[in-house]
Parts: structure tokens; C-alpha cells; sequence
């Protein structure tokens, strides 16, 4: 239940600009006990708060988190002026107008005037300099950014920006209103984006390249991110929650501050803010929405879609996979339950049965879930076959490689598969980093060779990418699409370059994460602690780092920089120097955190 704070060293606090992100944090500051001075020049935009605030308490009685005794307290308490001499009793303003410098300092410079002499102004900037705010008031000493996340109420992050002139009380002040608030202060430096936004546009960004650049739909893009990392939106249809305008503001203010061409706004994102395509709030952006504002979207013909392939597939009954390693017998597994027969092949029969033994504990821990019952577990185990030569592979119809990611490997092991595997046989690769055409010119059929790459757990995740290569069949690409249905993954297509969809967008971002704590701006714990409260991401960038191995993600890193020369994609030197002392992360027990050896 919804009570006042006991302690509040803000009694009265104005909002200045009533958007969706002033009437949120209205809403917290009132239900909180504040008493809410909220001001926007525009009459409709004070009505959507109130109204807002309205359908939230009302929400709060019906689930008796609030009482209607503390609605009426919480309503009570907020009310909304044209004017900023409203804020003349405030002890603490919080500005909230549009992200352009020319306003927001219009702004600082006339409550300057206005509010007490002890009154703190803080802005809600995200790309703009803070320091040339505060420096447009008498009081810099009293100015700093106070950053929040939508949708307000849920999220818990508060980024706190003060500048080398800020005094400690200020902050201190502040800091301890957002946790009397129920959320986690960050302490961030002012510069743009601080740390969510910073890590954050430059993914968005490259997202968005990636479409322009017809290398993958946008469906298939949000897709991948999605499934492959857990997110709990697609980046373009976030860039379109966000605002397509508000998007390009902060990467512009990116780019300035740094000159990292990964944070230079693509240009589709101008084109589109260009013809006024701002995404939800103009009904079209990236996607076509049923109405300005709304969340649900529409077809539309001009925009290029993931259209099912008409060519026919080649019939699959019978899948080889190559490999003992946790990727072979997670896809074996896979397939096994859907009803394929497999061949689990690896190099000698002992490797093969222990890779069986493994997936066969994989089977039994679904069972003691309940996700599969004992007669489902046992008939499984029983169409897998272990080998111990790819010479089994001779009648399979598709098969499936999950060796160690080394070309060299994969290539002594495709032109192995081509001697073996009958003709017209799938042969799939699974490689998340290398490319596909390499591994297929080690064949004489290089139109029947085709990337497949799962995810790790293969059995528990959901996407899978398939990577057509300039000579991969139609019938091939078909093929491996109606199998990706059959076993209930969701497939997306993506073209024959490093890093796919998913670690192409991935790597930079984690990459970036690793130059921040590198530039002393942020610690690992703040960074990881923003992603997860302010980005809803399941992990931060350093636990899934370490998850993943540091010299894993060094190794993916290095491919991307080597493909697409690009100076930002370098591999930060603290990664390198992590690597280069055994640091990997959870297998050796220490990477960015010690962990406890398994």
C-alpha cells in the first residue's frame, strides 16, 4: 500500500513540462506524500496528467493497494499551472521539457529568477550538458541531472548527474529523495547519455544501420534481439516508443562528445524524423501503428516485412549433428524430441556416448520438472544413435556441425561431410562468428550449405538465425526455415557477415560497457545495475560478459573489428589485458567479479 514518506526533505516539489515523463514522475512524487506543483503551457498536456493520475489511483483501489480515503490524498495533492511563477515555493524543481538546449536553458534562466534561493533545479536531460544549464543560473552549486526511465512508477533506476560544481549536500539531497522514492540512485558523470542512454542509442543506432541496410527485416532484427538476448523489447520497435526525434537528438549529442562513428545518427533515422514518422506518438515510424500513440501495429505495404518463402523445402527425417561438446546435445536433444532420428557423431565412440550420457541428464532434469513425461524422455533417448565417425551421416538428410569455432576445423570437417553425405543433403553450420561461404567452399556443393545457428541452451532458447550464403539454394534456405518450425524455434534470416544479427549488435554494446568502466566513468556494478533497472535487460553487460567467457567475447570482438574497420568496434585494451592474465569470468572464477570455482 501506497503511503507518504515519513521523511521528506522536498515538501513541495514542481514538475516543469507534462509529457508522459513529467506526469510520471508527478505521479511517484505524489504518491509519495509531495505536495506536486505540476506546470506546461499546454492546457491538453496538464489535463492527459491529471487524467493519468486519475486512472492510476483508481487502478491502485481496485488491486487495494490504495484506499479511496488515500486516493482523494494523492489527487489533492497535485496540481497543474500554465505558468512557471507557480514554482516560486518550490524546494526542489524538476524540468522535463523538450531535449533541446535553447528551451531547457530558457527554462533554468527564468525559475533562476523565480524559485527560492535555497531551491534546487534539477534536469531530466539525457544528451544535453548539464554544466551549461547550471551555468545559466546564479546557483550552479544548486544544479543537477536527475535522469528517470519510462514508465516512471515501474522503473527503478534514477540516474544522479551532478556537475564538478555541485555541492555534496545538493546531491546527497537528491539522492536520498530517489531512494525515499523506492528507487536506486546511480551516480553517473555529466556527459550524454550517462550510463543507460550511453550504452543503450549506440545499439539502437546500429539497429537501425542494419536495417537501412536491408540486411535483415525489422521484424527479423527485433526478433533475434528478443529471443536471442532476452529483452523485453526489439530495438526498433523501442527507437519507436522512444521517439525517432528524441533518438537522434541524443546520438547527435553522442557523437559531438565523443566522434565515435557508432553514435553518428544513420540516416534513416533523420529521413524518417525528417518527414515527421516519430514513431507511437505520430503513428509511424519503423512500424505503422493503429492510432497516434497507440501500441498496436498495423500492416503497411511500403516497408519491407519477413514474407514467408514460397519454394518448397527439401523433406528432413533424418539429422546428423556433429559434436560432444553442451551445443551438440543440447541440438541433438532438440531435434530428438520433436521426432527426428539422429546421428550424435564425434570423434571416437566413447566422446559420443558421453555426449548421449549428457543429453540423456538433460532429458531427466526436464522430466523431474514436469516438462516431459518419462515415456517422452525415454523415446527420445532412443532415436539418438551415437557414432564415432561422420561416416554414419551417409543416409541423414541434414546435417548439422557443432564443433569448435575454428575455421579450419570446420572446413576439414564440411569437406569431410561432403565425401560422406549423400547428394542432396542439407549441411548446416552453426557458426556464430565465422563465415558461412568459407566453410562452403571446403564442399564441391556450396548451394547445399547453409548456416544454422542455435543458442545456448540449444533446448531452452528460442531463435535460431539462418545465414544464406551468395550460393546457398533456395530450396536449401527453404529447408531449414519449415525445420526451424517443425522443432518450435523461430527462425530469422540474416546475410553471410560477422556477428549475424544478434552478437553484431550485441559485442559494441558490451564493448562499450568495458571503455566506460576502462574510462573510469562508471563502475561495473553502477553500469550492470543501470541495464537491469533502467533497460529491463535480464543481465547486466559485465554478469553476462563473464557468463560468457572474456576471452569468448574477445575472440567475437576481433571478428567484427576485422570485418567491419571500424575504430569503435577495437576491442577495449581492459578486455585484452583481462584476457591476456587467465581473467575469463565464471569458468576460471574471476573476470570483471571473483566467482566461486565450480
Amino acid at each position: 500500500m501506497d503511503r507518504p514518506s515519513s521523511s521528506r526533505p522536498f515538501p513541495v516539489i514542481a514538475v516543469v513540462g507534462l509529457g508522459t515523463m513529467g506526469a510520471g514522475i508527478a505521479e511517484v512524487l505524489a504518491r509519495a506524500g509531495h505536495e506536486v506543483i505540476g506546470i506546461d503551457i499546454s492546457d491538453q498536456a496538464a489535463a492527459r496528467a491529471i487524467a493519468a493520475l486519475e486512472s492510476s489511483t483508481a487502478r491502485a483501489v481496485r488491486r487495494e493497494r490504495l484506499t479511496d480515503s488515500e486516493r482523494g490524498d494523492v489527487l489533492a495533492r497535485f496540481r497543474t499551472f500554465p505558468d512557471l511563477r507557480a514554482a516560486a515555493e518550490a524546494d526542489l524543481v524538476i524540468e522535463v521539457v523538450d531535449e533541446r538546449f535553447e528551451a531547457k536553458s530558457e527554462v533554468f534562466a527564468a525559475l533562476d529568477r523565480i524559485v527560492k534561493p535555497d531551491a534546487i533545479l534539477a534536469t531530466g536531460t539525457n544528451a544535453l550538458s548539464v554544466t551549461r544549464l547550471a551555468s545559466r543560473t546564479s546557483r550552479p552549486d544548486r544544479v543537477l541531472g536527475l535522469h528517470f526511465f519510462a514508465p516512471v512508477p515501474a522503473m527503478k533506476l534514477v540516474e544522479v548527474a551532478p556537475t564538478v560544481l555541485t555541492s555534496q549536500e545538493t546531491t546527497d539531497s537528491v539522492t536520498g529523495l530517489v531512494r525515499a522514492l523506492g528507487k536506486e540512485p546511480v551516480p553517473v558523470g555529466d556527459r550524454p547519455g550517462f550510463i543507460a542512454d550511453g550504452l543503450l542509442f549506440g545499439y539502437l543506432n546500429q539497429a537501425a544501420a542494419m536495417f537501412e541496410a536491408r540486411y535483415a527485416t525489422r521484424e527479423d532484427i527485433d526478433a533475434a534481439m528478443r529471443l536471442g538476448c532476452g529483452l523485453p523489447m526489439g530495438p526498433l520497435a523501442l527507437l519507436d516508443l522512444i521517439g525517432i526525434d528524441t533518438a537522434q537528438t541524443v546520438l547527435e549529442a553522442m557523437y559531438e562528445a565523443s566522434g565515435d562513428r557508432l553514435h553518428a545518427p544513420t540516416p534513416v533515422l533523420k529521413q524518417l524524423a525528417a518527414a515527421g514518422l516519430l514513431g507511437r506518438k505520430s503513428g509511424r515510424g519503423f512500424y505503422t501503428y493503429e492510432i497516434p500513440g497507440g501500441s498496436t501495429t498495423v500492416p503497411d505495404a511500403d516497408t519491407p516485412g519477413g514474407a514467408a518463402n514460397a519454394t518448397p523445402g527439401r523433406g528432413i527425417s533424418s539429422i546428423g549433428v556433429a559434436g560432444s561438446g553442451t551445443m551438440a546435445a543440447g541440438i541433438a536433444e532438440v531435434f530428438a524430441k520433436a521426432g527426428y532420428e539422429v546421428v550424435l557423431a564425434a570423434r571416437g565412440q566413447e566422446k559420443a556416448d558421453q555426449a548421449l550420457a549428457r543429453l540423456a541428464k538433460s532429458l531427466d532434469r526436464s522430466v523431474a520438472k514436469g516438462r516431459l513425461t518419462q515415456e517422452q524422455r525415454d523415446a527420445a533417448v532412443a532415436r539418438v544413435s551415437p557414432a564415432g565417425s561422420l561416416d554414419a551421416f551417409a543416409e541423414v538428410d541434414l546435417a548439422v556441425e557443432a564443433v569448435a569455432e575454428d575455421l579450419a576445423v570446420k572446413q576439414q570437417l564440411f569437406a569431410t561431410l561432403d565425401k560422406v553425405c549423400k547428394p542432396g543433403a542439407v549441411l548446416a553450420t552453426t557458426t556464430s562468428s565465422l563465415p558461412v561461404v568459407a566453410v562452403a567452399m571446403a564442399t564441391s556443393r556450396p548451394q547445399d550449405v547453409v548456416g544454422m545457428h542455435f543458442f545456448n541452451p540449444a533446448p531452452a532458447m528460442k531463435l535460431v538465425e539462418v545465414v544464406r550464403t551468395v550460393l546457398t539454394a533456395d530450396d536449401v534456405h527453404a529447408t531449414v526455415h519449415e525445420v526451424c518450425g517443425s522443432i518450435g524455434k523461430h527462425a530469422v534470416d540474416c546475410g553471410d557477415r560477422a556477428g549475424f544479427i544478434v552478437n553484431a549488435l550485441l559485442f559494441p554494446y558490451l564493448n562499450n560497457a568495458v571503455k566506460m568502466v576502462e574510462e573510469h566513468y562508471a563502475t561495473v556494478e553502477a553500469i550492470d545495475s543501470a541495464m537491469k533497472l533502467g533497460g529491463g535487460y535480464p543481465m547486466g553487460p559485465f554478469e553476462l560478459l563473464d557468463v560468457v567467457g572474456l576471452d569468448v567475447s574477445l575472440a567475437i570482438e576481433q571478428v567484427l573489428h576485422q570485418e567491419f574497420r571500424d575504430p569503435g568496434l577495437a576491442p577495449a585494451p581492459l578486455l585484452e589485458h583481462l584476457v591476456a592474465a587467465g581473467c575469463l569470468g565464471r569458468k576460471t572464477g574471476r573476470g570483471f567479479r571473483e566467482h566461486a570455482r565450480r
